[in-house]
């Protein structure tokens, strides 16, 4: 039986048809979560290493929120005035509005270490490759302490990478509104940690200077657009990350590592158990923050409701999980660790470089084989449940690119840096650099930095 030639032309027409269909059916391919439960706090956990954090450079914010790789907003520890009035400054405040928590500052960061190896004979791009996660400290401290977190949940946006997985916070437009329309008691309650730092700094290493007009004492009205930035890399098992995150003052000078480092913090004056076990709950997110960046000293300032200062104490950073070993109700590090590092894990293994049926197509107005190289996820923590991580959906990828010029949630400048060499991209691992198994309560360990002992509660 004769057959009828086909033209080239029919091959090709028919070919795209092919083309067509394999694209629709897996743009109707069921978005599938994956989902992976907390750890029971109860149980006990395996400690993971964790690398002490290394410094790779600083940078800072100026007034008008410009990003520049210089220690301009430096401030250097100073004892705050005893009773200091941390309401003081509160009318000249300049409050830097709740925005989505780009990446944007920390690539720009990133790309400087890279162009700084690239100058020094190294390769910039096969150390970038290398990186497990990049990501603001603020988010790593939720990641780590999700487990006991009890009253709020929140949602992140990954990314990953030639190998590398990029994490966002997400926040709606509606919670970025709620987070601005902020009522003016609580309003007031977060001005005094600000108060607190410019109390507890100065400008200038030595002796407080004076600012004239003003209280003595007083480091300057409050600015939130300034901010002076450390970007570390740690290892969390076998797994390298790079963590930026606002430092608020060294003690003594700025050395160029992390030793020097303070965090400030406030908290209401202990009256009793109740206040005691809530303060020891508040230490595991003021541990986890300094911790991840390599912070040695933590200073607390006690206040009364109103907002005066009535103690001040200062916590070895490496020391803390022992102040709350064995007490009732007590949060565990080494739990936090080992959730830490099986998130992670679980999210390498849903998150594929490859083009596969659950992929969805990122970056407006690029070419299709732009597009996929990357797809945009959502992780949902549920308190006292677990985490999901599903695939966005366009209305989904567009609510996270806005009318911004991404590629997801990456700035397009970034992601054209990267040069992708192709979408199936697989990560060799890298077994040349074991992580220390140090003692969880060294893993920090800086040298020996003489602490005054502050006032005593």
């Amino acid at each position: 039986m004769s057959s009828k030639k086909r033209t080239v032309s029919e091959v090709l027409e028919d070919d795209s048809d092919r083309q067509t269909r394999r694209r629709a059916a897996v743009e109707t391919v069921p978005v599938r979560d994956h989902s992976l439960a907390y750890p029971s706090i109860l149980a006990s956990a395996k400690p993971v290493p964790f690398q002490q954090p290394l410094p790779l450079l600083t940078f800072s914010y100026t007034p008008d929120r410009l990003l520049e790789f210089t220690d301009s907003a430096l401030r250097y520890y100073v004892e705050p005035p005893k009773r200091a009035e941390l309401r003081y400054g509160y009318e000249r405040w300049v409050r830097r509005p709740e925005e989505k928590g780009r990446l944007d500052g920390l690539l720009k960061a990133v790309s400087k270490v890279r162009t700084r190896m690239d100058a020094g004979g190294s390769d910039g791009g096969a150390w970038l490759r290398d990186v497990g996660v990049i990501s603001w400290r603020g988010v790593m401290t939720k990641i780590l302490t999700a487990p006991y977190e009890q009253r709020d949940g929140w949602e992140m946006n990954v990314m990953e990478v030639n190998g590398t997985l990029y994490l966002e916070e997400h926040l709606s437009d509606a919670r970025l509104a709620e987070k601005n329309d902020i009522v003016p008691h609580h309003r007031l309650q977060s001005y005094y940690g600000y108060s607190f730092e410019s109390w507890s700094t100065s400008s200038k290493s030595g002796p407080r200077e004076t600012v004239e007009g003003h209280l003595p004492g007083w480091g300057g009205d409050v600015d939130t657009n300034v901010q002076w930035c450390s970007v570390v890399k740690t290892k969390l098992g076998d797994t390298r990350i790079v963590i930026g995150g606002e430092v608020d003052c060294v003690r003594g000078t700025f050395t160029g590592k992390t030793d020097t480092f303070v965090e400030l913090k406030t908290s209401l004056a202990i009256r009793g158990p109740q206040d005691e076990a809530k303060f020891e709950k508040k230490l595991l997110k003021f541990y986890f923050q300094s911790f991840l960046l390599g912070v040695p000293e933590i200073v607390v300032g006690f206040r009364t409701p109103s907002g005066q200062l009535t103690t001040l104490q200062s916590f070895k950073t490496i020391e803390i999980p022992r102040l709350v070993r064995g007490k009732p109700g007590a949060w565990d590090p080494l739990i936090c660790l080992d959730w830490g590092y099986r998130f992670l894990s679980f999210l390498k293994s849903v998150i594929h470089p490859r083009y596969d049926d659950t992929a969805i197509l990122v970056g407006k107005g690029n070419t299709e084989e732009a597009n996929t190289k990357a797809r945009v996820w959502r992780v949902k923590f549920v308190q006292g449940s677990g985490v999901s991580v599903s695939p966005l959906d366009d209305s989904g990828v567009g609510e996270v690119e806005g009318d911004e010029d991404r590629v997801g949630f990456l700035p397009k400048w970034y992601w054209d840096g990267l040069q992708v060499p192709d979408p199936i991209h697989n990560k060799e691992e890298d077994v040349s650099e074991e992580p220390h198994n140090q003692d969880l309560e060294r893993t920090t360990a800086t040298p020996a930095v003489s602490l005054p002992r502050g006032w005593q509660i």
